[in-house]
């Protein structure tokens, strides 16, 4: 790794080989190349096989972390060249084009609350607007690096609230007789972004995502002080902001009987026994950690695996078509679907009635490995993510967790004389054709899993020596919690626009 810095027509440098100091250099620029007045920092590097197992350099986060920081620090000009790919990244609009990409079209106001403090070592940017969400979304940066939580968070929310409601009974919106709205219920469609510049913040760890010591009041002030005008210069949208927070409210007071409904219910079960849908085939082994159960879609899809399965360990249920698109679905929708309160009940999750989340305690986990099996096709490819987006909207400690698979059925059944061996996919087959030139062979195209053998079935899908599957993991919550809402929510603009950026990724087979 080399580190180049040019600033005021001097130049210094610092290189490391296989992590060890290789060598220094102070004083003015050698490059010809290189003109007086040039300032900024270049970086050079490669993973080393020293350390790494995998030196392939994961570039979809280098650019997204250019494109953040390059709009966290406006005027800046960051440019990366990836082995001659060249890409700059610049923004002018600062934050708001942080929001712009986050949000898409849903946004519901037209004038954001912009603000900009600056005082000594005190620096905050903030941009905060309103979309036709749900759910509400903080982004804050200090110095420049994501947090998850902190004073300079929950104070902010808690200056937030205040004001709000301050100006919504100041408006007669809310009456004398109305309670205050609660954070949640002003913060529904809340899309906020904001980054501090302060000194001496302690962090808990290393990576300094929590903040435990932060003097917030400087910015808690500017915040006040810019809201309150921009409440007063925005009144009209400001009520729409009102009313999707008292239909929140509303929203909020239907939970609380669904709760009670929830909590009776509760009491009239005398024992823990769980009654499942007749369909399911469970296994018999005590230790639940090492059972897994397979969810299919239909009858067809299960009954080779029911067949084929090791009964010890191995359930298996299917769910009728496809299930219920749960991106904006509320808690009392589900509890109407037979198929998710099915899983519900089998997985061994539960209904939290203060929280009206679904929750779990492991040691309560019927399964240790729960595998969504369907068939290599585009319906297929559906029904997995309705699956994923019912876990990841109503249960994402699963996925986080660890408990969350997906099965890969194999493409082709290659036959070599009497031999013959499974292919995962197209790739995998041309590298085969490519290492064995001349050998005969036949191809059979795997339609489904319904029309596989029980033989085949044992062999590619419940063998756990034979099998592939693979572990559904998620590395950043919020940008999943987006890309969720893109690609299953109500919006077309965002599909669509992912849809364009990604359709050389797709493949089409003509069967």
């Amino acid at each position: 790794m080399t580190v180049c810095t040019i600033r005021d027509g001097k130049r210094e440098e610092i290189e490391f080989k296989e992590g060890v100091f290789s060598k220094r250099y102070n004083g003015n620029p050698v490059h010809p190349e290189l003109e007086i007045n040039q300032n900024g920092t270049e970086v050079t590097w490669q993973p080393s096989e020293e350390f790494f197992t995998h030196t392939e350099v994961e570039i979809n986060k280098i650019k997204s972390l250019f494109k953040t920081i390059s709009c966290l620090c406006p005027g800046l000009t960051i440019n990366l060249d990836n082995n001659g790919e060249k890409i700059s990244y610049y923004s002018t609009r600062g934050l708001n084009d942080l929001v712009d990409d986050a949000i898409g079209d849903k946004e519901i106001i037209k004038n954001r609350f912009d603000m900009k403090f600056a005082e000594g070592k005190n620096k905050m940017d903030l941009v905060m607007t309103y979309t036709s969400n749900y759910s509400s979304t903080i982004v804050p940066y200090v110095n420049t690096g994501l947090t998850e939580s902190g004073p300079h968070i929950t104070q902010l929310k808690t200056t937030l609230t205040r004001e709000f409601n301050k100006f919504f009974r100041e408006k007669k919106w809310l009456k004398e007789k109305d309670e205050n709205l609660t954070g949640d219920d002003i913060q529904e469609g809340m899309y906020l972004v904001f980054n501090i510049t302060a000194p001496n913040v302690s962090y808990d760890a290393q990576v300094k995502s929590r903040i435990t010591k932060i003097d917030v009041k400087p910015f808690l002030q500017s915040v006040t002080e810019n809201l309150q005008i921009w409440l007063d210069n925005n009144e009209k949208e400001i009520k729409a902001i009102a009313d999707k927070a008292i239909n929140a409210r509303k929203a909020r007071d239907a939970a609380k009987k669904a709760r009670e409904a929830v909590r009776e219910t509760q009491k009239k079960k005398k024992e823990k026994v769980l009654k499942f849908d007749s369909k399911l085939a469970d296994c018999y082994s005590k230790d639940r950690s090492r059972c897994e159960i397979y969810i299919t879609e239909g009858d067809s899809a299960s009954g080779n695996l029911k067949t084929a399965r090791d009964n010890e360990f191995q359930a298996v249920m299917p769910v009728r078509g496809k299930i219920l698109n749960c991106q904006k679905a509320s808690l009392a929708q589900i509890q109407k679907n037979a198929e998710i309160m099915t899983m519900i009940d089998a997985f061994g999750l539960t209904i939290d009635p203060k929280t009206m989340k679904v929750t779990y305690e492991p040691e309560d986990l019927r399964y240790g490995k729960i595998i969504i099996m369907s068939d290599a096709d585009v319906d297929g490819a559906h029904i997995k993510n309705l699956f994923y987006t019912f876990v990841w909207n109503f249960c994402p400690q699963l996925i986080i967790d660890g408990y969350i698979y997906a099965g890969v059925p194999p493409l082709y059944k290659l036959t070599i004389g009497k031999e013959y061996k499974y292919i995962k996919n197209d790739e995998v087959l041309a590298e085969w054709k490519a290492a064995n030139p001349g050998k005969k062979f036949s191809v059979n195209r795997l339609k489904g899993l319904g029309e596989m053998s029980v033989e085949e079935t044992e062999e590619t899908l419940t063998n756990v020596n034979n099998r592939i599957i693979k572990q559904i993991t998620v590395e950043d919550v919020s940008s999943t919690d987006v890309l969720f809402d893109q690609l299953m929510g109500t919006g077309v603009t965002a599909r669509k626009l992912y849809i364009k950026e990604h359709s050389h990724e797709a493949t089409y087979n003509a069967e």
